[in-house]
């Protein structure tokens, strides 16, 4: 994938905002850089740009060393926070005032952050913590907290999350 390929293949799954389309092209400028280890002092200026804008203006924390797969779609986008080690898989949707991130264990460590399939709808309001897996085709309800692993073509809502409806898979006609 040559770099204009890898920083637009975002552009058609937020088509429907401008806001979404901005910043998912600044963040996968930026992430293409670092995961290319493109020279830091070159990109050093960029990442504070891109710091600057992306939180302090648009007040979304997308860390540019994620691993996000392509799809990735932002609806409103204000107040949605990921930690640096979420791994998001392709076609998945984020809303606003969404937190995906690790959380302290008892003994005072962290723990490690959670891993989203593809094709995974997270509803605005949502908080997504620890070392938990969501599954492929997931949608997850407003408001819920998920803190447990959530199997592939599942609705879950509540606090905490619960199964409320398992979803119909797809088909294969030979």
């Amino acid at each position: 994938m040559n770099f204009f390929q890898f920083i637009f293949q975002d552009w058609e799954s937020n088509k429907t905002s401008a806001k979404g389309r901005v910043i998912m092209l600044l963040f996968r400028i930026a992430n293409f850089c670092t995961t290319r280890r493109i020279y830091y002092y070159l990109l050093f200026p960029y990442l504070v740009f891109y710091k600057i804008l992306v939180e302090w203006f648009f007040s979304i924390e997308i860390p540019w060393n994620i691993k996000a797969g392509c799809g990735l779609r932002i609806y409103h986008g204000q107040g949605l926070v990921l930690n640096n080690q979420v791994v998001i898989g392709n076609y998945c949707t984020l809303r606003h005032c969404t937190t995906i991130g690790n959380k302290q264990l008892p003994n005072g460590t962290m723990s490690h952050s959670p891993v989203i399939g593809n094709y995974v709808d997270v509803g605005c309001n949502t908080c997504i913590i620890g070392n938990i897996t969501i599954g492929d085709q997931v949608t997850i309800g407003c408001g819920s907290v998920v803190t447990k692993s959530v199997p592939a073509n599942t609705v879950v809502a509540g606090n905490p999350a619960v199964p409320i409806r398992k979803l119909m898979q797809a088909v294969e006609v030979a």
